[in-house]
């Protein structure tokens, strides 16, 4: 029996960013109740018993929702949820991991956020830092939870700076959080499936600057729509870079074919990007001078930045490199779970493409890929719940195979395709119809490619 005699915070949802923050408010003398209507997290129940935590496990109850002080939901768990409602109509109030953090937290924070680019884009940041002497806690939305840093014992605790990942479901619930430098990589249509438009979406991401202030900093894509009229109602000192020529706004980081031009008050530098091999295409050049404009607004040398340029190496399931067989080059994309991030991988490539698309659509729209498509893919395997769908889209432009597994994706690609052309898994869609992540999809593709030779 749940003993709710006393004020309490209700985490919901133990997933790695739950379970850390019930262990940190536990550790702050906050009375806590943990539940996730999964009834696999048994584990996780027992960690936090053995803090003297309690928790539910496998339902949900309205009555532990409705008597909370405060509710501290996962960024998965919409505040549509039934139970969240409620308990928010009969005056429990919200609170979230980044809220919980900025009250704790005294270290400088560089914030990301995008539809497609984020985690490189992170990741770039914190090697970019390392080499310019700086002692970064890389977290957020990537996969370490911000409240993992402000548990770290400070005996141990050498971080400097924070870098942080932060996607438009953590936003929404924010209230407080206010980074030093915040960036604004891309926004494109995804998530349609969790906002009523595309506008509330925009909104969402645009909020990472609501509490910034002329003492802080916007690194912003120029190339946005709306950029000029969003900017200006921001209170930040505003830097931006672009890919696109036409805008109108007076750029810091210029995307050329070769090279990126860096230009500030104090710095004039042509960065080449010719020879970057781990970071290609145009929307990892924009990955690029986003964080080459962070790393500036942190204080770092743009020779030490260009160092870490040259030292980066991408991650898996962007664009990832497998192998070559006869001459035909596999790439992993999984990651790409949206129409622009496709559009994106397709753009990195000059040869022909069999490309790999499908799985659990969320509000996607294919027809966004049409142009792309025709330009240079040559055949599609249609894979997951929407491969009906990517056949109706696409059987006019191409070859369109529906297949029923990764490994039936796989295989039929390689007899379709000839010397120099690139196998592309670019999905467009969420893996949860097949597999437990995007890099769990990922996995299974390479799996499959290195089994090619024994067909």
């Amino acid at each position: 029996m749940i003993n709710i005699s006393q004020p309490y915070y209700l985490v919901a949802g133990l997933g790695a960013s739950g379970l850390s923050m019930a262990g940190f408010l536990k550790s702050k003398g906050k009375k806590v109740i943990a539940t996730d209507i999964d009834a696999s997290r048994t584990k996780a129940a027992e960690e936090l018993n053995a803090l003297g935590i309690e928790t539910q496990i496998g339902f949900h109850d309205q009555k532990t929702f409705n008597s909370a002080a405060f509710i501290v939901p996962s960024p998965g768990i919409p505040l549509t949820n039934k139970y969240i409602k409620t308990a928010l109509e009969n005056g429990v109030k919200l609170s979230c991991e980044l809220d919980i953090f900025s009250t704790y937290n005294t270290l400088p924070i560089i914030a990301i956020t995008g539809t497609n680019g984020k985690t490189t884009t992170t990741t770039l940041i914190g090697d970019i830092l390392r080499q310019c002497g700086r002692q970064p806690f890389v977290g957020g939305n990537i996969g370490t939870p911000l409240i993992e840093q402000l548990m770290i014992k400070k005996t141990n605790n050498i971080n400097d700076i924070i870098v942080a990942e932060i996607s438009s479901f953590q936003l929404d619930i924010a209230t407080r959080f206010k980074p030093d430098i915040a960036l604004l990589l891309n926004i494109s249509e995804d998530h349609l499936d969790r906002y009523d438009s595309f506008q509330d979406y925009e909104d969402s991401k645009w909020s990472i600057f609501k509490n910034q202030t002329s003492e802080d900093t916007a690194v912003i894509n120029a190339g946005i729509d709306n950029f000029d009229i969003k900017s200006e109602q921001l209170n930040s000192n505003i830097v931006s870079f672009s890919s696109r020529q036409d805008v109108r706004h007076t750029l810091s980081a210029s995307i050329l074919q070769d090279s990126i031009q860096v230009k500030t008050n104090t710095i004039h530098q042509v960065i080449e990007t010719g020879g970057f091999k781990e970071l290609c295409g145009v929307h990892n050049h924009e990955n690029m001078a986003a964080a080459i404009l962070a790393c500036l607004g942190a204080g770092c040398n743009i020779n030490d930045i260009s160092k870490g340029l040259v030292t980066f190496k991408n991650l898996p399931h962007r664009t990832e490199w497998v192998r070559d067989i006869n001459d035909i080059s596999f790439y992993n994309d999984s990651k790409a779970t949206n129409t622009d991030a496709v559009i994106r991988a397709l753009d990195c490539f000059e040869r022909p493409i069999i490309l790999i698309l499908g799985g659990r659509e969320k509000g996607t729209d294919f027809s966004l890929l049409v142009a792309v498509v025709q330009k240079n893919v040559k055949a599609i395997m249609a894979i997951g719940e929407s491969k009906g769908q990517i056949k109706n889209t696409f059987e006019t432009l191409c070859p369109v195979f529906e297949t029923r597994t990764m490994k039936e994706a796989v295989n039929t690609a390689f007899i379709q395709a000839t010397n120099r052309d690139v196998v592309l898994l670019s999905p467009a869609c969420a893996s949860f119809d097949m597999y437990d992540n995007y890099a769990h999809r990922g996995d299974d593709f390479k799996t499959h490619v290195n089994e090619l030779e024994k067909i």
